[in-house]
């Protein structure tokens, strides 16, 4: 539905379509001036700021306590909350008797009607038929390249034709430049919000249907016609005529319901032959399409709908290069949504965007940040964010429309996922297969271990670049295979996933062909991985911090640079995780590895020192300490000097990341200081400095005792 906002703010008009007359059997508002009491809390930008106000209409005559309300949640105030719930209790009151949808419903409603069935199936099978053989005909003929537009359009008015399954379907394709020519592309996109209108009448009367008063009572004005239409409804712009605030009216279309019910059927009994003679196919296709089709009966209950938005702009809205339009509760229903007006443009329209001083990667870099954030800490997400459901505002933030699909990740899952990478990264591929428990893609009692060598021979060539240089869908892609050839089931929420990272791949690659989802991920699970107090997750940055008893010195450097360019990065809270672990009573062996690393690092600072001292000393100071040393000025090779060295400039560094993150606070040290004073962190300290002093008085005696190779002094 993200035409609507992609409108400018146009005059509107309360007009009488042909066909529609208003209710005459409809309540109206008492409007005897006596008893009329109206109390309003001015809005702010009504247009694009989230910050509503609620505004009450009572008529105190002698027909009772009438009120028309506008019910807006504005944080901090206690009465205007409880009227905002008062009113979403009276809109899921009239969408009580909303649809679900249940298969064994589809079976009795369409399986005794085998006529209309088998209609639909040739419907269905001679349009695509037909394009497909078109196509054949292009290829044989030579001429696939030069029909490309003309069969595009064909595609589009076919999808158009079979309705809305299809129609989300080709919306899907619209947003995968990978998968599609541009020419598809194009009039793909077109499914997104321009889509055939019903006629305005059925519309209108739907409204007061739906909301039970005359269409005058509600809005001072609205448009003669729709300013976007969709997949499951229509959208109008509206002035409300108790606030004056612009909105924009959802209304569902007639029919739908059935619509979509005879075509699940029909993929549902596809889904149970495929499952039963597709061999290849190891998931419950099945549970895949009730997934999908139960999300797509709850787009149908726009009261849900405005539920999702409400909890989606809880979770997320926060950031402020993100926002959420409200929900009117008082004006929304089964098949009447009432939301906040926002102006912007589609994400894949790259030249109005920038001609506002804006960058289409900028707003994308933003949907992906948002999203990781839906998957992997709250775990509720939009799962059908097409260009028509993201627009760029005018201030440069990521709007977001259409709540009417949303999944949830669990919990397991979501640290599962994070984990995977880590394990992707180190290139352990038996901790990945073992994820796949975790992920509830494979039940406890199956064998992995014949999976491990699929997967080593998968990532084993496909990283011979860095992990964040993959494209998704060729991570995607090599994953299915492996699939495909052992017994996974992949869950529904794993599905709806990857096909909300790869459309926002496939609007980065729009404005990028070079562009990589997993490269602009990778800030935020590093900073996940070094902030996150989970169990889970502090044992995954140990897993991937530590190797053969070795601290990898590079990884947490890498680690902290990327962290820092997530926004939400603290550097303060980088390694607390790790530390309370190291000086708990469960820390033993991260002690041991701890100390190690300690005295190596301690070494490298005094020799790193030294050496970099005799480095800059005048010539005849460099001769009288040889001179008085037949051994030369340091009895170690060439490359323990520049391991040192290295090792002492890469702490530095680390050091300095830290230190120069605005967030760094040196009173972060302050905890581990009281720490290290309990009778536990005073002996771990007592290990380090009698490390220190054995690899100290083992390098003098090395001095003293042993001839060192000759180093060239452009080495020292």
């Amino acid at each position: 539905m993200g035409g609507v906002a992609a409108a400018v703010l146009q005059p509107l008009t309360l007009s009488r379509p042909r066909g529609w007359t208003p209710a005459t059997n409809l309540p109206r508002p008492n409007k005897r001036k006596s008893g009329v009491g109206v109390r309003v809390r001015p809005a702010r930008a009504a247009l694009v700021e989230a910050r509503p106000a609620a505004i009450t209409v009572r008529d105190g005559g002698d027909g009772g306590d009438r009120s028309v309300k506008v019910q807006i949640y504005r944080a901090g105030n206690a009465v205007d909350r409880a009227e905002d719930i008062q009113a979403e209790a009276r809109a899921f009151a009239r969408a009580a008797n909303a649809s679900v949808y249940s298969p064994q419903l589809l079976v009795d409603k369409y399986g005794s009607k085998p006529v209309k069935v088998v209609r639909r199936t040739l419907k269905i099978l001679t349009a695509l038929g037909s394009f497909g053989l078109n196509l054949f005909i292009d290829q044989q003929k030579g001429v696939l390249d030069q029909n490309k537009r003309r069969r595009a359009v064909e595609l589009r008015q076919i999808f158009t034709r079979l309705g809305p399954t299809f129609v989300k379907l080709g919306q899907g394709l619209s947003t995968r430049p990978d998968v599609c020519p541009s020419e598809y592309l194009e009039e793909l996109s077109e499914l997104q919000d321009s889509l055939p209108t019903f006629p305005d009448a059925e519309a209108f009367a739907c409204i007061e249907r739906e909301l039970g008063v005359p269409l005058d009572s509600i809005y001072s004005s609205i448009s003669p016609s729709p300013i976007a239409a969709a997949s499951l409804g229509q959208v109008y712009k509206a002035r409300l005529k108790s606030t004056g605030q612009v909105v924009a009216v959802k209304v569902q279309r007639p029919g739908i319901e059935e619509a979509i019910g005879l075509d699940f059927f029909l993929i549902r009994n596809l889904g149970f032959f495929i499952n039963k003679y597709v061999d290849i196919v190891t998931t419950d296709v099945v549970a895949l399409i009730d997934e999908f089709a139960r999300r797509v009966y709850q787009e149908l209950n726009y009261v849900q709908e405005g539920q999702n938005a409400r909890r989606f702009k809880k979770l997320y809205a926060d950031k402020k290069d993100v926002f959420v339009p409200d929900i009117f509760w008082d004006y929304t229903s089964t098949k009447v949504l009432t939301m906040e007006w926002v102006e912007g443009v589609k994400l894949n329209e790259q030249a109005a965007i920038e001609s506002q001083g804006l960058k289409v990667l900028d707003l994308v870099n933003t949907g992906i940040q948002c999203s990781l954030r839906q998957l992997l800490e709250y775990g509720y997400f939009h799962a059908d964010p097409h260009p028509g459901n993201l627009l760029a505002t005018p201030e440069g933030k990521l709007a977001f429309l259409d709540f009417g699909m949303m999944s949830e990740t669990p919990e397991e899952a979501r640290f599962a996922i994070i984990g995977h990478v880590v394990h992707m990264v180190n290139r352990d591929y038996e901790a990945m297969a073992n994820d796949y428990y975790a992920l509830d893609f494979l039940s406890p009692d199956v064998d992995v271990s014949p999976i491990v060598p699929a997967l080593r021979n998968f990532f084993d060539d496909a990283l011979n670049s860095t992990v964040s240089e993959l494209n998704f869908k060729t991570l995607v892609d090599g994953l299915g295979a492996v699939l495909y050839e052992y017994p996974f089931n992949v869950p529904a929420y794993y599905a709806l996933i990857l096909r909300s990272l790869t459309v926002l791949e496939g609007l980065a690659l729009y404005a990028d062909p070079n562009f990589k989802v997993l490269a602009a991920s990778y800030p935020y699970f590093a900073k996940r991985l070094l902030t996150d107090p989970n169990p889970y997750l502090r044992d995954a940055l140990i897993e991937l911090l530590f190797q053969d008893g070795k601290f990898r010195w590079n990884r947490l450097e890498n680690l902290l640079d990327q962290g820092s360019k997530d926004s939400d990065f603290s550097a303060n809270d980088a390694l607390q995780p790790v530390l309370k672990l190291l000086l708990g009573p469960d820390g033993e062996e991260l002690r041991t590895l701890v100390v190690k690393e300690a005295v190596r690092v301690t070494e490298a600072f005094i020799w790193g020192t030294a050496i970099d001292t005799y480095s800059i000393m005048p010539d005849f100071m460099k001769g009288l300490i040889v001179n008085g040393n037949v051994t030369g000025p340091l009895a170690m090779s060439v490359a323990e000097q520049e391991s040192m060295i290295a090792l002492r400039d890469q702490v530095i560094r680390i050091w300095g990341l830290l230190r120069t993150s605005e967030s760094f606070d040196p009173a972060i040290l302050l905890p581990i200081v009281q720490v290290l004073q309990q009778p536990e962190a005073r002996s771990l300290g007592g290990q380090v400095i009698g490390g220190i002093t054995q690899r100290l008085a083992a390098r003098l005696l090395q001095q003293v005792l042993r001839v060192p190779p000759p180093v060239p002094a452009s080495f020292l």
